[in-house]
C-alpha cells in the first residue's frame, strides 16, 4: 500500500488542495460536507485503508480548510476546479464519494462535465418537505457578515443551530469545548457550503434542471436511523437521476463507520 501524507494539487486559480492518499488501484475521491477535513475526519483515513486493495483513495482540504489554501472572491466553480485539478493528479476517470453537502457539490461537478464515472452520495441534506425548518433565506448573509465582522463562533453556531438543528443551549456548551477554535478555524468556509446548497434546503422540490446534465452512475445512500427529512431529500433525488440507485444502510445515522461505507462502496464498484 501506498501513502502519500503531505502532497498537493494546485487549483485553477492558484490555491493549493493538501491531500493525502491510500492503497493501489482505481482512483476514488472523497469529498467532505461542511466544517470537516480529514484531519478531523479519521473516517476517510479508516475508508481509505479499507479500501487499499481496491482503489486508491483520495481525501483532500477543501479549499481555505485545514493545509489547503484559498483565494477569494468565492464561487461554486472555484471547488468544481478544485475537484478537477485533483482528478488530474488522479487520473480519470474517478469515482467520487461525498459527505453531506459534499455530496452535492458531487453533483454539481458531475454535472460540470468532469470526467466521473461514478458518484457515491451519502446523505445529502436536502429539505424537500415540512419534516424540519428550512434554512433562514438570509442563511448565507448572516454567515458572511459574522465572517466580516471577526465573529466566527457566531457563524459556527448559526450552522449548527439553523443547518444542523442543534438547540441553542447544547451549542452553548459547545462554545466552551476544545473543539470550539476549530470551528471558528474553518468558519469561513461555512457559507461555501450555504452556498452549494442553494435553495435545497427551501422545503421545495429539487430543481429539476440542476443536474440533468449527470450521466454517471450514482449510489445515493441513507441511514435507516437518520432523520426523516434527510430519508425524503435521499428519495427524491433517487428519484430524479435516471441512473441513481437508493440504498437505505441499515441503522446509521447521519454520519456511518468506515467498514459500512467501504463495504458500500466496494459493492457499488463492482456492480455490472
Amino acid at each position: 500500500m501506498t501513502e502519500n501524507v503531505s502532497a498537493a494539487a494546485v487549483s485553477a486559480d492558484g490555491t493549493v488542495i493538501a491531500f493525502t492518499a491510500w492503497g493501489e488501484g482505481e482512483p476514488l475521491i472523497i469529498i467532505d460536507g461542511a466544517t470537516a477535513y480529514p484531519a478531523i475526519n479519521p473516517t476517510n483515513e479508516e475508508i481509505g485503508r479499507l479500501l487499499s486493495a481496491d482503489f486508491r483513495t483520495y481525501a483532500y482540504d477543501r479549499r481555505g480548510r485545514g493545509e489547503s489554501t484559498d483565494t477569494a472572491p468565492y464561487a461554486v466553480e472555484r471547488e468544481i476546479e478544485d475537484l478537477a485539478a485533483l482528478i488530474e493528479v488522479a487520473g480519470a476517470p474517478v469515482t467520487v464519494f461525498g459527505w453531506s453537502s459534499g455530496a452535492v457539490l458531487a453533483l454539481d461537478a458531475a454535472a460540470a462535465g468532469l470526467p466521473i464515472a461514478r458518484l457515491a452520495l451519502f446523505e445529502p441534506p436536502f429539505v424537500v418537505d415540512d419534516s424540519r425548518p428550512p434554512l433562514p433565506v438570509d442563511y448565507v448573509e448572516r454567515l458572511d457578515a459574522a465572517v466580516a465582522d471577526g465573529r466566527p463562533g457566531d457563524a459556527a453556531e448559526l450552522f449548527l443551530t439553523a443547518a444542523v438543528g442543534l438547540p441553542g443551549e447544547a451549542v452553548g456548551g459547545m462554545r466552551e469545548s476544545e473543539f470550539w477554535p476549530v470551528m471558528e478555524a474553518v468558519a469561513p468556509t461555512i457559507a461555501y457550503d450555504g452556498r452549494i446548497m442553494g435553495t435545497t434546503m427551501s422545503g421545495a422540490p429539487l430543481p429539476r434542471d440542476r443536474w440533468a446534465a449527470v450521466t454517471a452512475s450514482t449510489l445515493v445512500m441513507h441511514g435507516t436511523g437518520t432523520y426523516p427529512f434527510i430519508v425524503a431529500g435521499a428519495r427524491a433525488l433517487a428519484e430524479l437521476l435516471p441512473t441513481a440507485t437508493l440504498l437505505a444502510v441499515e441503522g446509521e445515522q447521519h454520519s456511518a463507520p468506515a467498514g459500512v461505507l467501504a463495504a458500500a462502496l466496494r459493492d457499488f464498484a463492482h456492480a455490472r
